[in-house]
């Protein structure tokens, strides 16, 4: 009999403005993995994404088992670029496969950070909700749940940005005023959260680390993030690398916020509500 198992993985948002590759929240939106024991190796999917063993599930999978005997069925409504962490699902997704299959108790928060380089969107994908992340050694992560009635709107460029250069974009060493700037502004966003204060997260989300320095990358997403308050929202944040925006709302506002960055986007961007997904990966027997 034929071993099938479909695991769903959320995306997720990370940095939250100040807490530069330590915070996440994870998001309703899902890739699913079914993989299934059918003798032969094989990735079937309508996205673009590598069919080979190249394959970031695969290429995860394999980390704990051989892939050999397995075929590989990938959907997704999660934007492949842009910064919503369709490659953490992905390495989540084919890790806790693998961990299911073959019983394995293996630290999955160790390996998908060893394979992603950075622990806070795979943290999101594994845990939902939202997730303070201590790079370690050993990698550890904290997950907290999103307080009642924040919502989120990504507004998703067409054209995207290369991961790559948005680091290359970072300096190794940054002014002690802007170091102590986003200390004091990422304990105002958890604070915010934790007790569901909006005033806390409306001003919690600004950042002097990243965002100024990849400015010129995305500098339609940056105008957004400056004008989102303006708009209606609690404020906004560039999603991890960017260049995508998650849009903060108080559930009274997200109506009126969609609406207007619909228009404001029109012919270069998306516009998705995305709420905050408190169900982290999950995996089931077929």
């Amino acid at each position: 009999m034929e071993r099938r198992r479909l695991v769903r993985v959320p995306a997720s948002s990370a940095n939250l403005g100040p807490g530069y590759d330590t915070f996440a929240a994870a998001l309703a939106m899902h890739v699913e993995v079914e993989v299934v024991e059918t003798g032969r190796f094989a990735v079937v999917t309508d996205l673009e994404v590598a069919r080979d063993r190249r394959n970031l599930v695969v290429r995860a999978f394999s980390k704990l088992h051989p892939p050999d005997d397995f075929e590989f069925r990938i959907r997704s409504t999660v934007p492949l670029s842009g910064g919503l962490g369709s490659s953490a699902a992905a390495i989540v997704a084919g890790l806790m496969a693998a961990d299911h299959l073959f019983e394995l108790d293996a630290d999955l928060l160790a390996h998908a950070t060893k394979l992603e380089g950075h622990p806070d969107n795979v943290a999101a994908a594994l845990l939902g909700g939202f997730v303070v992340c201590d790079p370690g050694p050993p990698t550890r992560a904290t997950r907290f749940e999103a307080p009642a009635g924040l919502e989120a709107v990504v507004v998703v460029p067409h054209e995207p940005v290369r991961t790559k250069a948005a680091r290359a974009a970072l300096p190794a060493e940054v002014p002690m005023g802007d170091a102590v700037f986003n200390v004091a502004h990422g304990a105002l966003l958890v604070l915010g959260l934790a007790h569901g204060d909006w005033d806390l997260v409306a001003r919690g989300l600004d950042d002097r680390l990243h965002q100024p320095r990849r400015a010129h990358l995305y500098p339609r997403s940056m105008a957004l993030v400056e004008r989102a308050k303006a708009v209606g929202a609690l404020g906004a944040t560039i999603s991890g690398a960017g260049p995508t925006v998650l849009v903060w709302c108080h559930y009274e506002q997200t109506g009126g916020v969609l609406e207007t960055l619909r228009r404001e986007a029109d012919g270069w961007a998306r516009v998705l509500r995305a709420p905050f997904e408190p169900q982290g990966a999950d995996v089931r027997e077929l």
